[in-house]
């Protein structure tokens, strides 16, 4: 990388400090030019010139070192001018970048909070850690909604950046949950750090929004009853589902490998859940006079009835009713014509 290259770089990266940058460097080169202009043209040592050059910027009125010639005259009155200049542009690049900082940070949090009030049915994230971000970014990935509460600076600068909803506060305040459309939200994540921050963040989600979908992390299994009493409705365990993976991908590799084909959304298989609707053509039809297998090529591993039974390896004559959810596999075209289906867009199901 050239120098010029490397300097666009950085003049890009710090574009708003550049000119304060600019401005600093201005007077550094006004006072090296001023000391080495005295030196030659005077002829004085470089205390005296220093301290000539500071009084002389500085213009606090103390008596010249040593009498001046006409040349040096001439030097100091350039000099003068010159340091004015440089101070009056570094103040101004100084004003400019408070108030237009300023402003501008108003204006772009403002302009996310009016698109986060038009959100509904929307996902939550509270904390952009390790287990927040990748949450983060899978809901994003899909393209669904998702909104997340953090309160670290350069997180917030870093999701800004991605192009995520973000509110900058404590996920512990009803004001900030409430900012990031918590009554209208269908779902909230919350990954804090702190156990204890996920259970009261919990109790606060619950209270303000009784309908919604609460996922908790904990790191102990002794905090999974505190969360679920304060209304979580899952609690998951980020390093135990870490161990057991890895156990799995030595003790049943094939199987592990299966599982993360199927989860990878850029390859040609995708596992689904379809939730049947009440307008959809399927309720109250078993999986063999609903055709799905053979018309759209999906496999129907579980079913999830409305009474929350779960049904593996579903058979022929396995009944499908409205409020039940099927986990599925295939294609993703496949998979989007049977949504349709489910949610009683498409009246047939065909290919």
């Amino acid at each position: 990388m050239s120098m010029r290259t490397r300097i666009l770089a950085l003049r890009y990266r710090y574009r708003l400090w550049w000119p304060v940058l600019a401005g600093f460097v201005f007077i550094c080169g006004v006072v090296v030019a001023g000391v080495a202009g005295f030196m030659l043209v005077e002829g004085w040592a470089f205390v005296d010139s220093l301290y000539m050059v500071v009084i002389t910027l500085s213009t606090v009125g103390f008596t010249e070192v040593h009498p001046l010639s006409s040349e040096g005259r001439l030097f100091t009155v350039g000099l003068i001018l010159s340091g004015v200049g440089a101070f009056a542009y570094l103040v101004g690049s100084f004003t400019q970048l408070m108030v237009e900082g300023r402003l501008q940070l108003m204006l772009e949090r403002r302009r996310m909070q009016k698109i986060i009030n038009k959100q509904s049915g929307h996902f939550i994230v509270c904390g952009y850690g390790r287990i927040g971000s990748i949450v983060a970014k899978e809901i994003h990935r899909e393209g669904y909604p998702v909104v997340v509460v953090e309160k670290d600076p350069t997180l917030i600068e870093e999701l800004e950046a991605s192009g995520m909803m973000s509110v900058a506060g404590d996920a512990t305040s009803d004001e900030v949950l409430l900012s990031a459309g918590l009554e209208k939200a269908s779902s909230l994540i919350t990954a804090l750090t702190s156990d204890a921050a996920n259970v009261y963040v919990t109790l606060t989600a619950r209270q303000l929004n009784p309908k919604l979908t609460i996922i908790a992390r904990a790191d102990s299994e002794a905090h999974i009853p505190r969360l679920e009493r304060a209304g979580a409705d899952r609690v998951v365990l980020p390093n135990l589902i870490g161990g057991r993976r890895m156990a799995q991908s030595v003790l049943r590799p094939t199987v592990t490998n299966l599982l993360e084909i199927a989860a990878r959304s850029n390859l040609d298989l995708q596992m689904e859940e379809l939730r049947i609707g009440p307008a959809s053509v399927l309720n109250g039809k078993d999986l063999k006079s609903a055709g799905i297998r053979p018309r759209l090529n999906i496999i129907i591993m579980a079913i999830k009835k409305h009474t929350n039974e779960m049904i593996f390896n579903p058979g022929p004559d396995a009944v499908i009713e409205s409020g039940d959810t099927l986990v599925t596999v295939g294609k993703p075209d496949h998979l989007q014509k049977l949504r349709d289906i489910c949610d009683g867009r498409t009246a047939a199901v065909s290919v």
